[in-house]
């Protein structure tokens, strides 16, 4: 019986860290998933101001170059363009 102790022992401690591992990883929501939000995220840029002021602030304000700041800002009014 002593010869599978340690057998034993192996054997909890892998399933010990195989539920650890697993509960790291989170699920995968899948393609349909990150298209429903993707589109959640177009229709807030396009109806809501006060959102799309934050994400141009988030997303635009660290860029330094002028054409490409531009080039952001522009972005984010063409959301606005098509609420109209």
């Amino acid at each position: 019986m002593p010869s599978y102790t340690w057998m034993i022992s192996a054997a909890a401690l892998l399933i010990g860290f195989t539920g650890v591992a697993s509960a790291q990883m989170p699920p995968y929501p899948g393609a349909a998933a990150n298209v429903r939000e993707s589109q959640a995220y177009e229709q807030a840029l396009r109806s809501n101001p006060a959102f799309r002021k934050k994400r141009e602030a988030i997303e635009c304000g660290p860029i330094n170059d002028p054409q490409l700041h531009a080039s952001c800002i522009a972005s984010f009014e063409a959301h606005a363009a098509t609420a109209k």
